[in-house]
């Protein structure tokens, strides 16, 4: 591979990369395998869990891939320089030359540049995950066992496993009164926390519940093109892997179902109805239901 065939490739990355890094600038979290239930009495009192895995992107793999996709060379390569050339047939062709020393003072000076924008680039880039992960710095080898620490301070998390690579076993549960809404999870101090489930109150009495991290994009989908990409233009073959998505999220309820994306429709329970979502990549659509609320 030529030097210029390289730089290519390391562009075509950087350009790749840069669009990913929004995704682990908000510190995707993600579902693995897991079941969750959601029950909602129709006074308003409701009871969640969830049991199974939690990906955190922003500790995984992924980020190095990222941080080595923005650096470059650490020792500097001079170019080489080209001149003109007349052929038989009046047209010009380049023959590769030595180059001169303004030449190779100019490609370092350039090189160097590329180095400090990279340096800098860098710095931001730690500066803002640290503020979206609560302070915590995603590249301290300890960064794990300080957020799963966090997350068992926390009322409701039963269990917070770190297995490696971002990866979470862990149980919820959690129950309380709908005068408000609720979502899941909710981390302390951590912004970047994009919820599994919501339930969001209206005036009117109804409960809408929505589970926007049980969906196909929640997964890291729309991200597994770009993260190829981003491998092959930098000369891998393998590419971080992101967990595939595999539950199932239940709702069982004795309020009235005003509206659901399930594909069976209600079925009979011992608690009143019971809705099921089988969750995974080949999804059409996030779980969606409303309920009216009222004893």
């Amino acid at each position: 591979m030529t030097k210029h065939v390289a730089n290519g490739r390391r562009l075509a990355a950087f350009a790749v990369i840069a669009m990913l890094g929004l995704a682990l600038a908000a510190c995707m979290l993600s579902p693995g395998k897991f079941d969750s239930e959601l029950a909602i009495r129709k006074d308003g009192h409701f009871r969640f869990s969830y049991r199974g895995e939690v990906h955190v992107l922003a500790l995984s793999r992924f980020a190095d891939m990222m941080h080595s996709g923005t650096s470059s060379d650490q020792t500097f390569t001079p170019q080489p320089c080209y001149k003109e050339t007349a052929n038989d047939t009046s047209a010009t062709a380049s023959q590769e030359r030595k180059c001169s020393d303004a030449e190779l003072a100019e490609q370092k000076r350039t090189w160097q540049s590329g180095q400090d924008m990279a340096a800098e680039r860098k710095r931001r880039d730690s500066e803002s995950m640290k503020a979206m992960f609560g302070g915590i710095d995603p590249a301290d080898p300890r960064a794990a066992e300080e957020f799963a620490t966090r997350l068992r301070r926390q009322a409701g998390w039963r269990k917070v496993v770190h297995r490696g690579e971002g990866m979470f076993d862990v149980e919820f549960t959690g129950e309380g009164e709908l005068t408000h809404d609720f979502a899941f999870p909710t981390i302390e101090r951590f912004p970047g926390a994009n919820p599994f489930v919501q339930m969001m109150r209206r005036a009117d009495g109804s409960v809408r519940v929505d589970a926007p991290g049980f969906a196909p994009a929640a997964a890291g989908e729309p991200y597994r093109g770009w993260m190829q990409a981003a491998a092959l233009s930098e000369g891998k073959q393998a590419m971080p892997k992101l967990p595939e998505m595999d539950g199932t999220f239940v709702v069982k309820t004795d309020a009235a179902i005003l509206a659901n994306n399930t594909e069976l429709g209600p079925q009979a329970d011992p608690a009143g109805q019971r809705l099921e979502w089988r969750v995974n990549q080949r999804s059409p659509a996030a779980p969606m239901l409303l309920l009216r609320l009222g004893r």
